[in-house]
Formats: C-alpha cells, structure tokens, sequence
C-alpha cells in the first residue's frame, strides 16, 4: 500500500479484538467462532478504505498477540496504521457480539483507555480533509477525554473537518454525564451522526427535527432512524433518504459502516440524497453480516 503525506480522512479510537459465533447463533451455544478486529473509528477507516479513499486510524493497542493481529487485520483492509502504537504495560481490550443481544466488552485498563493529548502530538490532522471521532473515546478515561479535547481544538483552528458520532454506549458511563458531554462536543463539530433512538434516550428527543432544534450550531447533522431512514439538516435544507429495506442479521457496526459511506461521498462531492444512500448501503452491507466488515477486497485505489 503506497501511503499518502496526509490520508484524506483521519479517524482516532480504541479497537479491540471482537470474538462472535461464526453464524448467527447464541454464544452459550455456539461452538465455532471468529476473530475480528472491531472498533467504531477503526471501522469507519476500514469501510472508506473499501470505499475507494485513503483513510488512516490512529489508536494504542496492547504489545500482546490480541494487538499486533488487529493491526494486520486493519491493514488489510488498506488503512494507513502508521501511526498506531503498542502499549507493553496494559491489554488490548475485547469484546463479544451475542448476535441479537448486542455485545458484552472485556475493555477496563485498556492500552487503548490510556492515550492522551501525546497520542495525537505528532499526528498532521490539520492536513487531513476529515478528522472523524466518536463518543466512544472521552467516556474511556480522563486522559482519552482531553485527547479528544485537544483533537476538537486543533482541528476547528485549520481547514479541516471535523466529524462526530455521538455513538452513546450506557454500559460505559451514566446518562446524566453522558447527556451533557456529548451534547457539547457534537455542537462543537462540523458533522455529526446520531441515532434517533441515542438522542432519546439522552435528551429525550422524540423527532429528528427535535434534534435539530436541540443541535443547531453542526454544519450538517445526520440523524439515523433505524429501518426507516436518515435525514441529513444544513444550511441547505432538510433531506431524508429512505433506509433500504434489509433481512437484519446483525446491527451492531452499521453506524459506523453509514457514517462512512456518507463522508466518502461528501468527499467525492455528491449530492445530499446521494449521500444518504452511500451510508445506507454499506450499512446494508454490516447488518447481512456477524462482523463489522464486508467480505469485498478493499478498493485498489485507496490512494485517491
């Protein structure tokens, strides 16, 4: 893989080795699984990567077996891991998808729940077209909270993008801490995904327009309706796409999956509509599938 000065897009989060039953069946009974490297920034890199785009994720994994085999894995899906390091003092996390019943994270005192300001000090994300993060990263420690903080600062000094999925996860903190924490950094970037179902449970918003009216100050605000669709808000105007309808498998990582294929069109310049149906087909692509991924090789032009 031939690597760019600056990769077009720059995503920042902990990856972790996912373990799942190798069909779609119960882990207490399930006797064959697979290994995956799994992680929200992580997938987002790797689906723009599939997408035709240059992608790089940043993030500190454990120096044990678990690490070193996520960072192959998300090099080959072509996703500049240059800037990824090991942590020979704490794990790799993990994690278990229980097809149906969401996962079950093995994640406390991880490699990953140790990066800080430092992780990013050398790191050109004010070169990248889009810096993408989620609301994963400022729940896993105090230091993770001020790298995302400093991520925030520098990239609304420079020309780039700063995108942000609140990606809310209640088994990671409460929702009085979360509700606030997230709504502030999301009014702080300059895209941001959500589920109407975490804009709920968080602010209690019953619509897609009560989100809007909640975040106002986001250049373009993409709120996620499940099965029924997306609606993308900017100066602009008001656009909804329609989901595609799909025979679910499994849901978890299609956000990630959706969020991708909308920036990679953002990138290559399309229309709001077509953009929204970019991220509902590679999201179609996660939930016909156990793992985050899709089984197509990555694009042979990454590099564009």
């Amino acid at each position: 893989m031939t690597l760019e000065a600056t990769p077009r897009l720059i995503t920042i989060g902990e990856t972790m080795m996912m373990i799942a039953p190798a069909r779609a069946e119960s882990l207490a009974t399930a006797q064959d699984v697979r290994l995956y490297a799994g992680g929200a920034e992580s997938n987002v890199a790797c689906h723009m990567a599939h997408a035709g785009l240059s992608s790089a994720w940043v993030g500190v994994v454990g120096d044990d077996d678990l690490g070193h085999r996520i960072l192959r894995s998300i090099e080959r899906h072509g996703v500049d891991t240059r800037w990824v390091t090991y942590d020979s003092a704490a794990p790799t996390g993990v994690y278990f998808k229980a097809p149906g019943n969401g996962v079950l994270y093995y994640r406390s005192g991880s490699a990953a729940s140790r990066m800080s300001p430092a992780t990013v000090a050398s790191i050109p994300l004010e070169d990248a077209d889009v810096v993408h993060l989620s609301g994963i990263t400022p729940a896993l420690s105090a230091s993770c909270a001020a790298l995302v903080e400093v991520v925030f600062e520098r990239v609304a000094a420079s020309s780039a993008t700063l995108s942000f999925d609140v990606n809310y996860r209640p088994s990671l903190w409460p929702e009085a801490t979360a509700a606030s924490v997230l709504r502030t950094l999301a009014s702080r970037a300059d895209i941001v995904f959500v589920g109407l179902d975490e804009a709920r449970a968080l602010w209690r918003c019953s619509t897609a327009d009560d989100v809007r009216a909640l975040l106002p100050e986001p250049g373009r605000l993409v709120v996620k309706d499940s099965d029924v669709g997306a609606t993308e808000f900017s100066a602009d105007g008001t656009v909804f796409e329609p989901a595609i309808p799909t025979e679910v498998l499994e849901a978890v990582g299609a956000g990630d999956a959706f969020a991708a294929g909308y920036l990679a069109a953002l990138l290559r310049g399309d229309a709001t509509n077509d953009r929204l149906r970019a991220g509902h087909e590679r999201a179609r692509l996660v939930l016909l599938s156990i793992s985050d991924f899709i089984a197509e090789p990555a694009s042979t032009s990454a590099s564009v």
